[in-house]
């Protein structure tokens, strides 16, 4: 399609060669409320709901594109289309317009014969952002584009504010997340994100469906926030007069299942968790958490393997990646590394023996600016102390994917220890791009020992740790009715996006991330 259509000024508001000064926004909009008063009083509605487009840009242009002049000429396809002003070229009796639809661009041929001198008139004084319905029939103008000459259009919602400068568009960070509705207006790539996360979350409720997990839903307000390690948000429940909390993991809700029989089941969940924000972290945000009878850690990381490899191939068409400028192998078995495996490749500089000693483990955290004295770690175990030096010196290293496996019991509150060494779980943690993509274990299943854990957990919490769990005694019921053995998993959706389209920021992939309350 053509992409030479410069608006003019006065409909825009703006100046489109630097040489007149923009107009201010107030008094664009007072000029356009007073195009909308006008409409009020000449048509009476000025905003119809009874508009149904027969077609839509895209396929149009997918089904046409080879059509010749002629051909379309004696075809005479008939074609009703709805969409946004982004383009004007007014010519005396002839205009072009360019609207956007959701699928894509088209260009619109008017002109007095067409559609009547009033009429064509009256889209003169239209504005960049409306909204107008326009019917015709499609032709090729004499450089081939395909376009429709229009019969009839009609106004079908005022835009009172004016639309960012085309040549300039909409760059200020905050202001695409907090108008995100302006920046998927005026920003492709930021509908392409969007468009495939849509995609993305499709292609694995697919897959999931394939290999017989069952979708469900679980309480999003808890009586007792559990599932995770994390600070809730806590609100209150008038009705029943009790502290509730919104949900950090869906975790133990979707375990009770198992326990009632279904033995495979998912939730793609919103969770929500009352920490900062980073490039990394938002407070709300979507994971998709799995669980399985019958399987275990080794299970859930193959499985979790092919997940993350069918959601590249469906949404980008390859399993190898760049992100960053950086290449990403998904095609290739993940790697698969102790923590302290891990450490040594990524830090060779520390001694192994130092990683058996919680005094130089200390010593090596203060280097990195951690207090190990202090809450979280003041309790801490030679395990605890372990992961915290990982996440300092390994973790941001992690570029390619790779399973990090056997975390410490101490840490591990859910996870099934290992038969041969009681002090670690058969946990893991799945890292891409130097980030944490996934979680899962074995779970645990003996409600004796759970209970002894969840035990430790509240100590930890009198301790200072305020993200330690809480005792769930309706989850210790559950266990005692007989789980299964089984395998489960938690994948960050928002941070898999990041990574299949190649988004630097949590916010990018986020429609309205959480923001600072405008003054």
């Amino acid at each position: 399609m053509t992409q030479n259509h410069h608006s003019s000024p006065q409909a825009n508001g703006q100046a489109t060669d630097g040489s007149q000064p923009a107009q201010d926004e107030n008094q664009i909009m007072a000029e356009r409320r007073h195009k909308l008063a006008e409409i009020r009083r000449q048509q009476g509605q000025a905003f119809p709901n009874n508009v149904n487009p027969s077609h839509r840009a895209e396929p149009l242009h997918e089904r046409y594109k080879d059509h010749s002049r002629e051909t379309l000429e004696t075809e005479h396809v008939q074609v009703s289309l709805a969409g946004r002003i982004m383009l004007k070229r007014v010519q005396g009796k002839a205009s072009f317009l360019t609207i956007a639809d959701a699928t894509g661009r088209f260009q619109l041929y008017l002109n007095d014969e067409g559609v009547g001198e009033e009429a064509h008139q009256m889209a003169k004084h239209w504005d960049m952002g409306d909204l107008i319905e326009a019917k015709g029939v499609l032709f090729k103008t004499m450089k081939g584009e395909l376009s429709l000459r229009c019969s009839s259009l009609r106004l079908v919602a005022k835009s009172l504010r004016p639309l960012p400068d085309k040549f300039h568009g909409l760059h200020d960070t905050e202001m695409r997340y907090r108008q995100r509705y302006l920046d998927l207006m005026v920003n492709a790539e930021s509908k392409h994100v969007f468009l495939t996360r849509s995609k993305a979350l499709t292609a694995i409720r697919h897959f999931m469906a394939e290999h017989g997990f069952l979708e469900v839903e679980t309480p999003m307000l808890h009586p007792i926030p559990g599932g995770a390690a994390a600070k809730p948000f806590v609100t209150h429940h008038n009705a029943l007069h009790q502290e509730m909390f919104l949900r950090i993991a869906p975790e133990l809700y979707l375990k009770r299942l198992l326990v009632g029989g279904f033995e495979r089941v998912y939730e793609v969940n919103r969770n929500f968790r009352n920490e900062g924000l980073s490039p990394r972290h938002n407070p709300e945000f979507t994971m998709m958490e799995f669980y399985a009878a019958y399987t275990d850690y080794q299970w859930m990381m193959s499985f979790t393997e092919q997940i993350i490899r069918q959601a590249a191939m469906v949404t980008t068409g390859s399993a190898v990646l760049t992100y960053a400028g950086q290449t990403v192998d998904l095609e290739k078995p993940f790697e698969r590394l102790t923590i302290a495996q891990a450490i040594a490749r990524h830090a060779p500089e520390i001694k192994p023996e130092d990683l058996q000693n919680k005094q130089a483990l200390s010593g090596l955290l203060r280097q990195h600016g951690i207090d190990a004295n202090k809450p979280p770690l003041s309790h801490a175990g030679l395990g605890a102390l372990q992961l915290a030096l990982f996440e300092e010196v390994a973790e941001h290293k992690l570029w390619q994917p790779t399973f990090i496996i056997d975390y410490p019991v101490e840490v591990s509150p859910l996870a099934r220890a290992s038969d041969a060494n009681p002090e670690i779980t058969e946990r893991f943690e799945l890292f891409i791009t130097g980030r944490e993509i996934a979680n899962g274990f074995s779970e645990l299943n003996d409600p004796e020992d759970q209970a002894d854990r969840f035990n430790r957990q509240v100590a930890a919490k009198e301790a200072g740790d305020e993200e330690a769990m809480y005792f769930d005694a309706d989850y210790i019921r559950a266990l005692e009715f007989g789980m299964p053995p089984a395998g489960g998993c938690g994948i960050g959706i928002d941070r898999l996006i990041m990574l299949l389209t190649d988004s630097a920021s949590i916010r990018d992939v986020i429609l309205f991330p959480a923001l600072r309350r405008e003054d």
